[in-house]
C-alpha cells in the first residue's frame, strides 16, 4: 500500500472550528503497514504536530513571521512542552550532537524557518508550493520497507497548510504525498510550473511532473512538457549552467521512456564537450540510462568512468601515516581487526554536519562490536574545525588534512561527504553509500566476522 494513498481524515484537534482543523492523511490503524506500537507513536506524534501547527498560525498571524526556535511558541502559544517531543524519539528531544539545535527546550522535531531563512527563500518556496510543503518535519518513525535497525527515511511531515502527511525523506519527491493524491499532485505541479517555469532553482518540478503524468498515462501531457522545457532551457549560458539544464532533460527524457533520445543526447554532449569539466558526470547520465534499458555491462563501464573509485572496492584501503588534532601519530593500520569508517568532512557542507548526528549513534551503538570512526576534516582554516569541535565533542580521533591534503588524493575525495568503510580485513567495503544504510552495513560486516 503507498504511504501517499494513506486514509484522509480531519481532527478538531481543540479547534472549535473543523474546517480550521489540520487535515491528517495517515491511516492509523492499517497495522499491515504499520507495527502496533509504532501506530500508536504515530497518533501521539500526530496530535503533537496538529497542536505545534496551530501555534504557528497564531505566531504567524501576530508576527506576521515565524519563530527561530520552536520553543518560542512556549508558553504563549505552546502551552504543554510533551508537544515538542516525539514518542518514538529515543533520545527524548535531546541532540545527540548540540549543533544548530533548539537552545531552550528538548525539541524532537525538525524545524529550519528562522525569521531570516524564511525571508530569503521559504517564503518564495511556500508560494510555489502553494503551502503543500513541510514546515515542521519527524524523522523517528520506522519506514516499513527498510530493514534499517534504527535510522529511516520516513517522515511526518506538517506543512504550511496544516496538513499532515507521511512522506519518504526527500519531499520534494514525494508530490503525491504532499498533495494527498495523484490528480491533485499533477495540479500542483502544473500550479507551480506557471509562476516559475523559467527559474531554475524549480528545475526539479519538470522531471517529478513527468514522473506523474506517465503515472497517470498522460503521455501527451509529458511529450509536450518535454517540448516545453526544451524551449527554454538555455544551453548556451556558462559551463555550469548549460550542464545543470541538459541533466534535467536527460532525466526527464528517462522518466518519460525516452532512453533511446537520452542515448542520443548523451553521445553528441560527449562529442561536443570533451573540455568540459563536467563531462564526467555525463558519464553517470550514460551509466544510469544503460542500466534502466537493461544493458548492465555498459552501465558498469560508465559507471567505472563516472566514479574511479569503485575499482578499489574489495581492495585493501591505502594505509596512511599522519598526526591526529591531539598531536599523536595516526595510522590506518592501528585500527586493524576493528570495522573502520573513514569520514571526510568539513564544516562547510551542509551533508556533513547534518549527517554527523547519524554516524555519532552507529559509533555509539557498535564501538563494544568493533566499530570505530576516523575523521579527517578538509576545512580551509584548522580553527573552523576545532571551533566546530569545541561544540560538538566527538568521541572518535580526527586528522586535519585541509582543502587539498594528502589523504583527500590517496582516496580520492571530490564530493562531500566522503565515507569509506573499510573491514576488520582492512578491505574497502563500500564507499558510495547513504549515512541512513551505515548501521546496516556495519552490523553485516560485524555479523558476518562471528
Amino acid at each position: 500500500m503507498s504511504l501517499s494513498l494513506l486514509l484522509t481524515s480531519a481532527i478538531a484537534a481543540g479547534t472549535e472550528n473543523e474546517t480550521d482543523a489540520p487535515k491528517i492523511r495517515v491511516d492509523f490503524e492499517d497495522e499491515s503497514l504499520i507495527a502496533a506500537q509504532e501506530s500508536a507513536n504515530l497518533k501521539i506524534c500526530t496530535q503533537n504536530l496538529a497542536a505545534i501547527g496551530e501555534a504557528l498560525q497564531t505566531y504567524e498571524k501576530e508576527h506576521d513571521n515565524f519563530p527561530e526556535w520552536l520553543s518560542e511558541l512556549h508558553p504563549k502559544y505552546l502551552t504543554n512542552t510533551s508537544s515538542l517531543i516525539c514518542p518514538a524519539d529515543e533520545d527524548q528531544g535531546v541532540p545527540i550532537l548540540p549543533y544548530d539545535t533548539d537552545p531552550n527546550l528538548p525539541v524532537s522535531y525538525n524545524y529550519d524557518c528562522d525569521p531570516v531563512y524564511y525571508q530569503q527563500w521559504l517564503k518564495e518556496e511556500r508560494h510555489v508550493y502553494n503551502d503543500a510543503n513541510p514546515i515542521v518535519r519527524c524523522p523517528h518513525h520506522a519506514n516499513p520497507d527498510s530493514d534499517s535497525t534504527f535510522v529511516s527515511e520516513l517522515y511526518l511531515n506538517l506543512s504550511f497548510s496544516n496538513t499532515i502527511y507521511l512522506s519518504e525523506g526527500n519531499w520534494r519527491k514525494d508530490p503525491i504525498g504532499m498533495y494527498g493524491n495523484l490528480e491533485a499532485a499533477i495540479a500542483g505541479y502544473e500550479r507551480a510550473l506557471q509562476l516559475v517555469p523559467e527559474d531554475p532553482n524549480f528545475f526539479n518540478f519538470y522531471p517529478e511532473l513527468i514522473r506523474l503524468y506517465v503515472r497517470a498515462e498522460q503521455v501527451k501531457d509529458a511529450e509536450n512538457l518535454i517540448d516545453t522545457f526544451k524551449s527554454i532551457m538555455k544551453p548556451h549560458d556558462e559551463d555550469i549552467m548549460r550542464f545543470r539544464d541538459y541533466f534535467t532533460l536527460l532525466e526527464m527524457l528517462r522518466a518519460c521512456n525516452k532512453h533511446q533520445e537520452a542515448l542520443q543526447l548523451c553521445e553528441n554532449l560527449e562529442k561536443t564537450e570533451q573540455k568540459n569539466p563536467w563531462l564526467k558526470s555525463l558519464y553517470r547520465e550514460f551509466a544510469v540510462t544503460h542500466e534502466e534499458l537493461g544493458n548492465i555491462e555498459l552501465a558498469d563501464t560508465y559507471f567505472d568512468k563516472y566514479d574511479s573509485k569503485r575499482e578499489m572496492i574489495g581492495k585493501p584501503a591505502p594505509d596512511f601515516s599522519a598526526i591526529g588534532i591531539d598531536g599523536n601519530p595516526i595510522s590506518l593500520k592501528d585500527y586493524s581487526g576493528k570495522v573502520v569508517l573513514l569520514y571526510f568532512w568539513a564544516t562547510w557542507c551542509g551533508p556533513c554536519i547534518g549527517n554527523m548526528p547519524i554516524v555519532k549513534k552507529v559509533y555509539d551503538t557498535n564501538r563494544d562490536f568493533g566499530f570505530d570512526v576516523i575523521g579527517i576534516n578538509r576545512d580551509t582554516e584548522e580553527s573552523d574545525m576545532s571551533e566546530y569541535l569545541n561544540v560538538c565533542s566527538l568521541p572518535w580521533r580526527q586528522i586535519f588534512d585541509g582543502k587539498d591534503g594528502p589523504l583527500k588524493k590517496l582516496y580520492r575525495v571530490s564530493g562531500m561527504p566522503s565515507k569509506w568503510l573499510i573491514d576488520k580485513d582492512g578491505n574497502i567495503i563500500s564507499h558510495n553509500f547513504r549515512s541512513t544504510e551505515l548501521n546496516k552495513l556495519v552490523r553485516n560486516i560485524v555479523n558476518e566476522s562471528k
